[in-house]
């Protein structure tokens, strides 16, 4: 940990990549031990990583590039508001473009370009979406670090870093329990499950670089990510975990999954 701690800002974004990517792994490997989970279940787990993510967007996201603004001495809200809208049409604009299949959907109700990719595939995509903005997220907490006069703290970067892990585990299970379910082999939904996670890492690296190279992007970077995050919830997240007559222990999830996020945030941020 002492070596992580005093690593280059984009070597630690790496690291804390690989991490959230891990978990998505072994949120998949549950796969080995159900071949078939509760819609009950997977719409709680939904709903957990739904609470984390709107956590994370204004504790770890928002709320500093509102400070960050008005401590560059401009105006506190344009930058976060411009980053937070500018997220949200980024993966909207991925959202019509990028083939993918929502969880619990016949293949005929794709959505993106048309295909004829596997529904395996497209239920990977799907999951992959979310994992853009919350590598880009991690990767922009690591990166504010290289900035001491900017007050970002390595613990408060570490716990966003756990959060998005946490909420990994369930995503990986997601995709990779349906696949199993659908009579794919074990091996091969944990493939695709993981695989699920594979550009986080990426996204991280590319999120701190660039704030790392253009100091004055760090509160556009911090919303931008928090708007993809909040579209992602909105758009597929709540609306999956609400679907299926599970309503109030998925909303219970959400409200849990916020409280641990607010939680982690406060305390080692």
């Amino acid at each position: 940990m002492e070596w992580f701690s005093h690593a280059n800002p984009v070597a630690q974004a790496l690291v804390a990549g690989l991490f959230t990517w891990s978990v998505t792994a072994l949120g998949a490997s549950m796969v080995f031990i159900f071949k078939d989970m509760s819609r009950k279940v997977l719409d709680s787990m939904l709903g957990f990583a739904a609470g984390i993510m709107i956590a994370a967007s204004f504790w770890s996201l928002l709320a500093p590039a509102i400070e960050l603004s008005a401590a560059q001495g401009g105006s506190a809200w344009a930058p976060p508001a411009i980053g937070f809208i500018a997220g949200a049409i980024f993966l909207r604009i991925i959202d019509q473009l990028l083939p993918h299949l929502h969880i619990g959907l016949s293949l005929n109700q794709a959505e993106g370009i048309k295909t004829s990719w596997q529904r395996s595939i497209l239920l990977v995509l799907a999951i992959t979406m979310h994992n853009i903005p919350e590598g880009l997220a991690v990767g922009v907490a690591f990166g504010a670090l290289a900035f001491p006069d900017l007050h970002a703290t390595f613990s408060g970067a570490v716990a966003l870093a756990i959060g998005i892990g946490i909420q990994n585990f369930p995503e990986g299970t997601a995709v990779s329990v349906p696949l199993r379910r659908e009579g794919m082999s074990a091996k091969k939904s944990f493939w695709f499950g993981q695989l699920s996670g594979v550009v986080e890492p990426v996204a991280a690296v590319v999120g701190a670089f660039a704030v790392v190279l253009i100091k004055p992007l760090l509160p556009y970077a911090l919303s931008f990510a928090a708007g993809a995050m909040i579209f992602v919830v909105v758009e597929e997240l709540i609306p999956e975990s609400q679907n299926n007559n599970n309503t109030d222990i998925a909303t219970m999830a959400t409200i849990a999954g916020f409280a641990l996020m607010m939680v982690l945030d406060v305390a080692l941020g």
